[in-house]
């Protein structure tokens, strides 16, 4: 059992790491971390010694000053080393630097100069040290107006504004999951390698990007449909559109019902892709999920019966309640990293049909199991 602390734990990066660790609770042991030992030493220390692997992601991203992001990395990689030291660690410490370590500017420099003092203490106490050189990360809750472009435009995209390019250059982009799963990989080898090059899964313009992301809305976030996903890459970012939009104010959306003498007939799902579809009945007082996904898109649509249904961010303590009524039926889709559940709240059988994206598969089922 390997026990990992995360400096940055609650940042965009390090919170998609926190949460992946926990898929593995035979192999690792989370050490909590809280930004506020950074300034005490003695917190700091008792936090060093109960690692053994460290994942130093703390760090200013963006700021009025360039001196003050500079000056701000650098006191945390120092405060970090000067711990390192003092509790005589053999931690293997793994540092994030940015593929901006070359570029003219003081942020880059911090991230250069901050894996640096980090390796330079490896090679004099024996240590042992991987230095992440990282492109653009993107993906579920990142910050808008600081983590990436992408972050920005889909929160804007969610939210009633309007995105405008820049530069339209070609941005070499790194879906968040896929990074965390190279830093578990690294973990996993226990080598030391002081400059580690993560590759890019994907390059982009900026423009292709706004494009896609200008398609979801029109198709989902608007009119409800499935958007036809062409490869990973979209997979991912359609997931991370999603996590922007204001799940209380957007969902249940009512389904339109056409009625004549025969009855009624209501469109489910519009769909650009396949997966499966399923359908199920549902007695009083019985609660059916209580699990979530890291990458699938899923739908619950009730058509006969009154059901609640459940989310809440893992990680987070407030829940979502939304109350369908098939007399006018709705649906609601579930975000990644949400768990959800769905009981029916009526005196008869609830019917609900359910979309998920992919088939079934028990050998890589996405499904982890949380009450809400």
């Amino acid at each position: 059992m390997k026990k990992i602390g995360i400096t940055g734990q609650k940042g965009f990066v390090g919170s998609h790491l926190y949460n992946t660790l926990g898929l593995f609770p035979e192999e690792f042991e989370r050490v909590d971390f809280q930004k506020e030992f950074f300034e005490d030493n003695d917190k700091l220390d008792e936090f060093i010694k109960k690692c053994d692997i460290i994942v130093h992601l703390a760090a200013m991203n963006r700021h009025d000053s360039e001196q003050m992001i500079y000056e701000t990395n650098i006191a945390l990689c120092n405060k970090l080393v000067t711990s390192l030291e003092r509790t005589n660690s053999k931690a293997h410490v793994l540092i994030s630097s940015s593929t901006q370590e070359e570029r003219d500017n003081l942020y880059g420099k911090s991230k250069r100069e901050g894996r640096e003092a980090i390796v330079n203490w490896a090679n004099e106490n024996s240590g042992k040290v991987t230095g992440l050189i990282i492109p653009n990360v993107f993906g579920a809750f990142g910050k808008p107006f600081y983590n990436s472009f992408i972050a920005t435009f889909c929160y804007q995209l969610t939210h009633g504004e309007m995105p405008t390019i820049a530069n339209d250059g070609e941005v070499k982009l790194i879906y968040v999951q896929e990074l965390v799963m190279k830093i578990i990989n690294e973990i996993q080898s226990e080598k030391s390698q002081p400059e580690l090059f993560i590759e890019p899964t994907s390059t982009k313009k900026v423009s292709e990007v706004l494009a896609l992301l200008n398609d979801y809305k029109t198709k989902y976030f608007d009119n409800g449909e499935i958007p036809v996903l062409n490869d990973k890459f979209e997979h991912n970012l359609f997931n991370t559109y999603r996590s922007y939009m204001d799940y209380k104010t957007h969902f249940p959306v009512k389904f339109t019902q056409h009625t004549d003498p025969r009855g009624a007939f209501v469109e489910v799902i519009r769909l650009g892709i396949g997966g499966q579809c399923s359908f199920s009945t549902t007695v009083p007082e019985i609660t059916r999920g209580n699990h979530y996904h890291t990458r699938k898109i899923e739908r619950f649509a009730v058509i006969k019966g009154k059901a609640l249904i459940q989310l809440r961010k893992i990680n987070t303590d407030e829940v979502l309640d939304f109350y369908l009524d098939g007399v006018e039926p709705a649906y609601v889709d579930m975000p990644i990293w949400y768990t959800h559940n769905i009981k029916n709240v009526g005196n008869e059988d609830l019917y609900t049909i359910f979309w998920i994206d992919e088939p079934f598969n028990p050998e890589d089922a996405d499904t982890y199991f949380e009450t809400v």
